[in-house]
């Protein structure tokens, strides 16, 4: 008995901490409903999403928002954004609607839309930043009016049943709730207005939703040690084996084949690990008070460019960053007392794009740590990340006991020794 009810227990946990991350633990979509004025047969409202996600970003090929209506409503227009279907609107003789569809799905517009189909944070093809990253391009919004007959403050219903696919499975939605009214500040500064009625939904995202398999691997590698640990085999999983394709396959000479406009299916590179994305960490150089890493992120899929790409790593040496290079590098801190996450990013119009695989599928930055000499060492794998995020899933790691180890006569003195001796025949090389 006493087993039972720990089972259930547990399982209840889990289920209610399916879309909690421990490194994001107020990271989600909140998508908010405010009725700006009322019409003849309906309302008007003003529909904004805000990604408060620390490091996952909406990526292409973007949002989409979709819902039940309450009652019979129809969406008669919209500005910044449009509705995927617009369903059976045969009973309508002089204005056709937009949408009459019962359960819409509403997509944001394109970069270029026509400037009357525009509104404030709009078109751009439903790509959001994180919240951490980038607080000014984390918000999406669009216009949209509402006819119901006979709608009123009094008659009208929140819509139901709302998802969010940003893009792709894994976001839960909770029910709408009324919140206190919106407030808004007119362009000048010196009026402020108030929504009629606000709405507010939130979308939490879960790794597990979205996939069986994780989208990412991390393999590690150091100067003490010659050998190479990879990533696990199969570690995003080996479903699509068959149909991976080699670097010099004749497949990629084909016009199109890797087109990255096609989301129907990836083309991954034929890999023992069958990941998109590896992230590599390489312990690079051991100095007396210091100790530097190398980072490098490869693309191995042919279809896929990823923009507004993030990589998030726990580890505790990362409270004393002394200075990044080539990325973007922001300390992330979900909980007061401890400081072991950071988020590194690439630098716009540098290497913000991680291409699609190839040539140019990768991007490379080193990090330079200062030790605090009280619990700085090599053993045990302390030098290696405890968690990695690519985009804000988690990549898997290799197993414990396949890290990198140091040599049996290996003690701080010798490794030092090490350095100072390929540092000398490197300056060697160059003279």
């Amino acid at each position: 008995m006493r087993f039972i009810i720990s089972s259930l227990f547990f399982l209840a946990l889990f289920s209610c901490a399916a879309a909690y991350d421990p490194l994001d633990p107020m990271g989600n979509v909140t998508i908010k409903w405010d009725i700006v004025a009322w019409t003849i047969d309906g309302y008007t409202a003003t529909v904004t999403l805000f990604n408060f996600q620390t490091f996952r970003h909406i990526m292409d090929p973007g949002w989409k928002i979709g819902w039940t209506w309450a009652k019979k409503e129809i969406i008669w227009s919209m500005v910044g954004a449009q509705a995927a279907e617009q369903g059976d609107c045969s009973k309508f003789k002089a204005i056709i609607p937009h949408c009459c569809k019962r359960n819409p799905v509403v997509v944001d517009l394109l970069p270029g839309a026509p400037f009357n189909q525009q509104f404030a944070n709009c078109c751009k093809g439903g790509v959001v930043s994180a919240w951490g990253q980038d607080p000014k391009a984390s918000i999406s919004q669009f216009q949209i009016t509402v006819g119901l007959s006979g709608t009123s403050n009094k008659t009208v219903k929140m819509p139901k049943n709302f998802t969010m696919l940003g893009p792709g499975p894994g976001y839960t939605c909770s029910p709408a709730k009324l919140v206190p009214s919106s407030k808004f500040l007119t362009p000048d500064g010196r009026r402020r207005t108030q929504a009629l009625i606000t709405w507010n939904v939130t979308c939490t995202y879960s790794q597990f939703l979205a996939r069986k398999n994780p989208n990412c691997c991390v393999s590690f590698s150091s100067f003490y040690n010659q050998e190479i640990t990879p990533c696990p085999t199969c570690a995003c999983g080996c479903q699509n084996n068959n149909t991976c394709v080699n670097r010099d396959s004749k497949i990629l000479k084909v016009v199109g084949a890797n087109n990255t406009n096609n989301e129907t299916t990836s083309l991954l590179q034929c890999t023992h690990h069958m990941c998109p994305v590896r992230v590599h960490w390489h312990v690079k150089v051991n100095y007396k008070e210091y100790w530097r890493v190398k980072i490098s992120i490869v693309n191995f899929n042919y279809r896929m460019n990823y923009t507004l790409w993030s990589l998030v790593i726990q580890h505790p040496n990362l409270n004393n960053v002394t200075q990044v290079f080539s990325f973007n590098y922001q300390p992330l801190i979900p909980y007061k007392s401890i400081n072991d996450t950071g988020m590194f990013y690439g630098m716009k119009y540098y290497n913000d794009v991680l291409m699609e695989a190839g040539p140019l599928g990768n991007v490379q930055s080193e990090v330079l740590l200062q030790k605090d000499l009280n619990t700085f060492t090599f053993k045990q794998g302390w030098a290696f990340p405890r968690k990695v995020y690519f985009n804000g899933d988690e990549c898997m790691l290799p197993p414990p006991d396949a890290y990198p180890f140091l040599p049996n006569s290996a003690d701080g003195s010798l490794i030092s020794f090490l350095t100072l001796i390929s540092t000398l025949f490197f300056l060697f090389i160059i003279l």
